[in-house]
């Protein structure tokens, strides 16, 4: 399962700060069965996101996991870009990530990360926060692979 992880924050990106969700993002993506081959930075800018994402789904990744840019400032936009690239949602994985996040935090409500298909590519937002990855992450991590599958034309159950 060909991964990307494509974390977007300005301040990382301008190297203001270090990336810790990217690198928790991957470990747990590849301890899920998926092989992380790329990751990369980007500032929270709408069409540099959406470029990126069309990068990957053009070079056929399975999967690509984002993270940040997905609360209410007003340069969180990765949910806007994404929309734009995917052309089926899979609501379910965004909705039991939140559900994940409300059994911690009132806050976790206010995360608006998507997941959704483009062409054969899985794309997955994440919330910023490494802590938050942590705790959404087992609720995504066991049905990726058949995610994949099945994205992938496996219709078997």
């Amino acid at each position: 399962m060909r991964c990307a992880v494509l974390t977007i924050s300005t301040s990382v990106s301008a190297r203001r700060g270090e990336d810790a969700s990217g690198p928790l993002l991957a470990q747990r993506a590849e301890e899920a069965g998926a092989d992380v081959d790329a990751m990369e930075v980007v500032p929270d800018d709408f069409t540099l996101i959406e470029d990126r994402l069309y990068h990957y789904v053009d070079e056929g990744y399975a999967l690509v996991l984002t993270t940040g840019g997905t609360g209410l400032t007003p340069d969180d936009v990765t949910p806007e870009a994404t929309r734009m690239v995917i052309q089926r949602e899979v609501p379910g994985l965004a909705e039991a990530m939140r559900a994940e996040s409300l059994r911690k935090t009132p806050l976790g409500a206010l995360s608006r990360g998507l997941a959704g298909v483009a062409g054969r590519t899985l794309i997955i937002n994440f919330p910023g926060s490494p802590k938050a990855i942590d705790e959404v992450f087992g609720v995504v991590g066991p049905v990726l692979q058949h995610a994949v599958a099945t994205i992938s034309g496996d219709s078997r159950h």
